[in-house]
């Protein structure tokens, strides 16, 4: 079980041999709400089942369970679980990916991914990461407003003793040759305090900290970034950092001193109106690029503009669902009904195009969103 990032996205948005499965389902970290999660997943697995054996040939729809099924007695799985869980399939591919946010109970078997809920989560623009930072130690959190959770450091160092090893600063000190102490010992002087030593080592180690956060979190995520250290190490954290996602906003409170409920109630107090902002500005924007006839909220217009890859920012509205398809290519939209297991759906194709020609996906709630159509689009050209 892996956490989602938005990685994941390319694996899934790749072209996959058919079927594709896509299973989403909410569920819960404590009891006694977890007990009904493994109940509720048994009954998406049979209408899997169902579904797939109406379509596929039993020596093909085999394999493709087989991964599901054996979940279903993984008490360790069941244990670990957060707000929700998104798992899919196609022949020789399986994957299962932890949400910190609930998604609506979903399967649905296409000739695609159906990665709508995904987006909803990698784009939306509320996630942010939060970096705990203290003289000795490194931690990282990502999450939004509802949930914020630990990203174990891989690929690099946590610790000042990791980062440094035995490469601690040393005081300087030279023999004195005017001077003899008792017993005719040569006089040696320190030129360099034991406060010294700690900001120089203290600032090598938040160098290294910055690099590692900034190539193996920063830049693969692009998600905005807020320092949780004393004041005393913003100042100096600030002063080496060369990460462009580093926000302004801070919390200027030992880490140590705070839950990671409290962490993630002060981290979301701070980013709220940074993400308003945000949401301000793409209405905006698209609002005046409709009045010049380079946005749209028609979805056949859309569809057309996507498959040329004309759409430069695409606004999804989230949870909203659209029955259908777009046709690769012509850009056609063919409805459907969504009661149909097998049927996918119009946003969530539009957002694929739109990742696929390098486009902007942003999936925000209903009551933001500036279209009642689902869907909002500005245009390259």
């Amino acid at each position: 079980m892996h956490r989602f990032t938005r990685q994941h996205l390319n694996l899934l948005t790749a072209r996959h041999e058919s079927p594709c499965v896509s299973l989403y389902q909410s569920t819960h970290r404590h009891r006694p709400l977890n007990q009904q999660d493994p109940v509720r997943y048994r009954n998406l697995l049979r209408e899997m089942d169902a579904s797939l054996r109406r379509l596929y040939p039993a020596r093909d729809v085999k394999p493709i369970l087989e991964p599901f099924e054996k979940l279903v007695r993984d008490d360790v799985f069941w244990n670990g679980r957060t707000e929700g869980m998104a798992l899919f399939a196609a022949p020789g591919m399986f994957q299962a990916l932890y949400l910190q946010q609930a998604v609506p109970d979903l399967l649905i078997v296409a000739d695609s991914f159906h990665i709508k809920p995904l987006l909803r989560i990698a784009q939306s623009a509320d996630r942010y990461q939060v970096l705990c930072l203290t003289r000795r130690e490194a931690s990282l959190y990502e999450g939004n407003r509802d949930a914020l959770d630990a990203v174990e450091l891989k690929n690099m160092p946590s610790t000042l003793t990791d980062a440094l090893g035995e490469e601690l600063t040393e005081p300087h000190q030279t023999v004195a040759s005017y001077g003899q102490g008792s017993g005719g010992t040569p006089m040696r002087h320190g030129h360099g305090s034991r406060k010294d030593e700690v900001d120089t080592d203290t600032e090598r180690f938040f160098r290294v900290i910055d690099r590692g956060i900034l190539e193996h979190y920063s830049q693969p995520s692009g998600l905005p970034l807020m320092l949780a250290a004393l004041p005393e190490y913003h100042t100096l954290f600030r002063s080496v950092s060369h990460n462009p996602q580093l926000l302004q906003a801070g919390i200027t409170i030992n880490p140590d001193a705070l839950t990671p409920e409290q962490l993630r109630t002060e981290s979301w107090r701070r980013m709220e109106p940074l993400y308003q902002k945000r949401i301000d500005a793409l209405i905006r924007d698209y609002q005046e690029a409709k009045s010049r006839r380079q946005g749209s909220d028609d979805l056949s217009l859309l569809a057309a503009a996507a498959a040329e890859g004309r759409v430069a920012t695409l606004l999804v509205e989230a949870h909203r669902q659209v029955p259908g398809r777009i046709l690769s290519g012509t850009g056609e939209i063919r409805a459907s009904a969504m009661s149909d297991p097998d049927t996918d759906d119009v946003l969530d194709d539009l957002a694929e195009h739109v990742l696929r020609t390098k486009g902007e996906v942003i999936v925000i709630p209903g009551e933001e969103m500036p279209t009642r159509t689902g869907a909002a689009a500005i245009y390259r050209y």
